[in-house]
């Protein structure tokens, strides 16, 4: 799960609602993917590492699934997924098992990791704001907390 909410950088409502078939096609789990988001309706892709295809194959395989399901079901509602406390709980508990202060890293720290990793290795904020399904750059921007640094940095680094 956590490699996933990790590869899709999506928000946890729309990762706890992903159904096997939204990421797999013929018992294999696809490289790509797209969903549409819950808070904007936008269509968002997003990439799944070989990692992240393997772990979930065997997940698929060890529950049972098949392409209706959701792919993190609940244990106290059948037919229905984890809900987001619920995400948030396992996050928590990954968090404080790793180490890590889970007050400074929850749900929302997935979404961000890979993002901020891209935009600091390529400073390409119109790549981050499509794979995050950001409707505006201003967005992205508040979001990395792009600074001027950041900006100076780049213009440094560019000669004319």
């Amino acid at each position: 799960m956590f490699n996933m909410a990790i590869d899709c950088k999506l928000r946890s409502c729309d990762l706890v609602k992903l159904l096997v078939r939204d990421i797999s096609r013929n018992g294999e789990v696809l490289d790509r993917a797209q969903v549409t988001q819950q808070k904007t309706s936008q269509p968002v892709q997003f990439e799944i590492t070989k990692k992240t295809r393997e772990s979930v194959e065997a997940w698929i395989e060890l529950r049972g699934l098949s392409g209706m399901d959701y792919l993190w079901p609940s244990r106290m509602r059948k037919f229905d997924h984890i809900t987001t406390h619920q995400y948030a709980r396992l996050v928590k508990k990954w968090i404080t098992s790793i180490g890590l202060d889970p007050s400074v890293y929850a749900t929302h720290s997935m979404r961000r990791s890979k993002a901020t990793l891209i935009y600091k290795k390529t400073k390409n904020l119109r790549a981050v704001q499509l794979l995050l399904g950001h409707t505006n750059m201003s967005s992205t921007v508040r979001y990395l907390d792009v600074e001027v640094e950041d900006a100076l940095e780049i213009a440094e680094s560019i000669e004319i």
